[in-house]
């Protein structure tokens, strides 16, 4: 493939557990764009080659830690409650590198946070998904704790990207969480994240996405229900993929654009012109004309529905961080992202 002789970021150096080191991102004279990466292995063959991250996993190598393309990205709504993993290779290993980060940030609360922490064998949860990891089919990226430990969480890395119109790159994850409360069980659910804005775009799919795990019958090799997990986030993904491309090929009109966060934030029937509905709507709005990444979807569906993800994971009152985190995921912030979902596939049939 011919491409212009412009990159986007640094050349990164080599990870001790990479088997490569990122250059840049790269333009095709397509429009298209992609990272590439020199093999740091000494004795491969292709020592010092420059590869895509498709070429490194076809040769099983590992692929580094890959920086968005966008540099003016701000952080995540999670960078404050999360700690980045160095390449663990345990879900054990990572949580309890949560675990740690958490209680020395508890100060005088630190015996306090280790007591909340839950059962030791509850961090056995996600074993299953450890055979992923050491294929090389997923990377425990992040991992944090909410509240004192009472809910633990990863996300993984899924490799390769959606390429939303050929530069708007959406990571494919997947959110590990489990509860030591008694709330929920553990679950994966598919978490794809828009890197120009680190916004989480919508955690399930038709149901679909939020994957509820259970211990395998007896008999039962954990590495198979692995395999169902990484073969169903795989298809979902594609789904995503053709959706969310088909959204940004979906020209709408202000008015459209108004109807739409109209259906999203009915008004109060209760009250007349609830001043909360309303400072609600106009932040949405803003953002679709100037948020974040507005300038790679304005004017499209794509942008309208990434103006609500940019208001649930940034502006929406309530709470400390670990608890807008907590509706981000789990709570109001994700039901709102849900509504926002299925009103824009509405539209997309219209």
């Amino acid at each position: 493939m011919r491409t212009e002789a412009h990159t986007h970021g640094l050349t990164t150096p080599p990870h001790p557990d990479s088997d490569a080191a990122f250059l840049g991102w790269q333009d095709s004279l397509s429009g298209d764009i992609f990272p590439l990466y020199t093999i740091t292995v000494e004795d491969h063959p292709l020592f010092h080659s420059t590869v895509s991250d498709v070429s490194l996993r076809r040769m099983r190598l590992r692929i580094p830690r890959t920086p968005s393309p966008y540099p003016q990205a701000g952080p995540s709504p999670w960078h404050d409650l999360g700690i980045e993993l160095n390449h663990p290779k345990t879900a054990r290993e990572a949580i309890e590198t949560a675990r740690r980060a958490c209680a020395d940030s508890a100060g005088g609360r630190k015996s306090d946070a280790g007591d909340r922490a839950g059962p030791a064998q509850d961090d056995d949860a996600f074993a299953f998904f450890d055979a992923l990891v050491e294929e090389q089919e997923a990377v425990y990226e992040t991992a944090g704790v909410l509240g004192l430990g009472d809910r633990v969480w990863i996300l993984a890395k899924l490799p390769g990207f959606i390429k939303v119109h050929h530069k708007d790159i959406v990571d494919k994850y997947l959110l590990l969480t489990s509860s030591h409360d008694g709330t929920s069980h553990a679950r994966v659910t598919l978490t794809p994240i828009r890197a120009v804005c680190n916004n989480s775009l919508t955690s399930t799919f038709e149901g679909a996405g939020d994957v509820h795990i259970r211990p395998p019958h007896p008999g039962v090799p954990a590495s198979e229900q692995a395999v169902a997990v990484l073969k169903q986030s795989h298809a979902l993904y594609e789904q995503l993929d053709v959706i969310f491309n088909g959204m940004a090929a979906k020209k709408i009109s202000a008015g459209e654009l108004r109807d739409y966060v109209q259906a999203l934030v009915p008004d109060n029937e209760e009250k007349e012109n609830d001043p909360r509905t309303e400072e609600m709507r106009n932040r949405v709005l803003q953002l679709h004309d100037s948020g974040q990444g507005a300038n790679l979807a304005r004017g499209t569906l794509w942008g309208a529905f990434n103006s609500v993800t940019e208001y649930t994971d940034y502006m929406m009152s309530g709470g400390d961080s670990t608890d807008r985190l907590d509706s981000i995921w789990f709570g109001r912030g994700e039901q709102l992202k849900l509504k926002a979902f299925h009103l824009a596939e509405q539209m997309l049939r219209v």
